[in-house]
């Protein structure tokens, strides 16, 4: 049985824990607010809010209802566009009427629920937060510039919180509904007497985002095993200069990590390539490294880290690094019952380097034609000791570059040496043509996007005219 409040009134039920919380809202519950549109968690149009418990207290944050099982959902609050609705429109919808901020009106409900997510996010309101809040919302329709300021206004009102809680606020300025004020409470007494979810399958789910996408048509009915709420495989810590993760940390997780903000200085502009607020919120790591897309963005991040992770199966562990966890495309070092317990990496010292870059055919909310991640330990300030470089839709699975990291062992930093590296690059690779781009075009952006890390991270050195090269 699955548990959890829907907007005002609580439900129990037994449908299929597979069944995505998209379909249970629209079909079972007939709240049709919330849109069908792509059914790839690329569009917004059925963005929902999922409130839990995070150590005691109420949080929020925005969820794809397409991508979500609603197993996912046991013992939350979900949020739908008609969970925020008062007697007369409220003071996001009120915004976007003003400013002419909707034409056909099918993504508005997903662009409200995103900007209302903003306005009960306890995080100090600022303007591009709230344009943050909607990276994951698309309109078809028209440009943005009426969104935009229907958004200001929005965070203009916001920013006179003055410290009032965000949730007492939002009521205060009719923003959403006054029942929200008691939902921490009623989760509270939900979770206390909830019938605890029991695993029903083989098959293993974390967040969902790419397995939906795949198989929607077969997982709704299939057992399955859920592993995203199960708090032993939560968390971020340090031992040492060792940084821990548990399987189900989310992207969000990391980019809110202080370890994480601490050791990766360029971590918001990464997080920015990777997927949608929606999606982050939702995908787990370990998910991104099992899906073993060949251009899986944090796989390909933690490769270049030379991660590890720690395989369970009943009383049974082992641990292997990440590079040793593909066998070929989409074959995986992993037996039956196996899952990922956990993922361990060294942390970057303060002298060492670190870039991940992405190129896609868009800029933000799409999945990589290329991507690539390099760490590197230094001798001297240009003197590398050891490397370690990864790359991504460059073979069938996600690479680390064991020939061009042992190459650059010793060396100095030079342009000469960067075009001797991206020979060595090309030796190690096999892309493929397919829609994301051509052999040869693969091939040209690797060798651009290894140029770029050195750029990047060696600015003192007179490296700029090796793009053109």
């Amino acid at each position: 049985m699955v548990q959890f409040i829907l907007n005002e009134q609580e439900i129990k039920t037994n449908v299929s824990p597979g069944l995505t919380m998209l379909d249970f809202i629209r079909y079972n519950r007939h709240l049709t607010g919330t849109k069908i549109g792509c059914r790839e968690g690329d569009c917004g149009a059925c963005t929902i809010l999922v409130g839990e418990l995070k150590n005691g207290r109420l949080s929020y944050s925005s969820a794809t209802s397409c991508l979500m099982p609603i197993a996912n959902a046991h013992g939350k609050h979900i949020v739908t566009i008609e969970g925020i609705n008062l007697d007369t429109l409220n003071a996001v919808q009120q915004a976007f009427a003003e400013e002419g901020a909707t034409q056909c009106g099918f993504c508005t409900p997903g662009f409200i629920v995103s900007l209302t997510g903003f306005c009960i996010n306890e995080a100090t309101p600022s303007y591009d937060k709230a344009i943050d809040a909607m990276n994951g919302n698309i309109c078809r329709c028209t440009g943005y510039k009426s969104i935009e300021r229907a958004a200001a206004t929005v965070s203009n009102t916001m920013q006179q919180r003055n410290g009032t809680s965000a949730l007492q606020f939002a009521v205060d300025n009719r923003m959403i509904p006054a029942y929200f004020l008691g939902i921490e409470s009623r989760l509270a007494a939900l979770l206390n007497n909830a019938v605890k979810q029991e695993a029903t399958g083989k098959k293993y789910v974390g967040g969902g985002t790419d397995l939906y996408v795949q198989q929607h048509d077969t997982i709704v009915d299939e057992p399955l095993n859920f592993l995203y709420d199960k708090s032993e495989l939560k968390g971020i810590s340090r031992h040492g200069n060792t940084c821990v993760m548990g399987s189900a940390t989310t992207v969000t997780d990391i980019a809110e990590s202080k370890i994480f903000k601490d050791h990766f200085k360029e971590l918001p502009a990464y997080i920015k390539l990777v997927s949608s607020t929606q999606i982050r919120n939702m995908a787990t790591i370990a998910g991104n490294f099992t899906n073993a897309s060949p251009i899986g963005d944090f796989t390909i991040f933690f490769l270049a880290l030379d991660a590890r992770i720690s395989m369970v199966n009943g009383e049974t562990k082992r641990e292997i690094f990440l590079k040793d966890f593909y066998k070929g495309y989409k074959s995986l070092d992993k037996q039956p019952g196996e899952i990922i317990e956990k993922i361990m990496f060294e942390l970057p010292s303060a002298t060492d380097l670190f870039n991940f870059e992405k190129v896609c055919k868009r800029t933000n909310l799409d999945i990589a034609s290329v991507n690539s991640a390099v760490c590197l330990k230094m001798q001297d300030e240009n003197t590398i000791a050891t490397a370690s470089l990864s790359a991504g839709g460059v073979g069938p699975v996600p690479m680390y570059l064991a020939k061009s990291s042992a190459f650059l062992l010793g060396k100095r930093v030079t342009a000469a040496l960067i075009h001797e590296l991206t020979d060595i690059v090309q030796s190690e690779i096999s892309p493929i043509s397919d829609a994301r781009g051509t052999e040869a075009y693969k091939r040209l952006l690797l060798s651009q996007l290894i140029k770029a890390h050195f750029i990047k991270l060696f600015p003192a050195l007179p490296l700029e005219h090796v793009m053109y090269v």
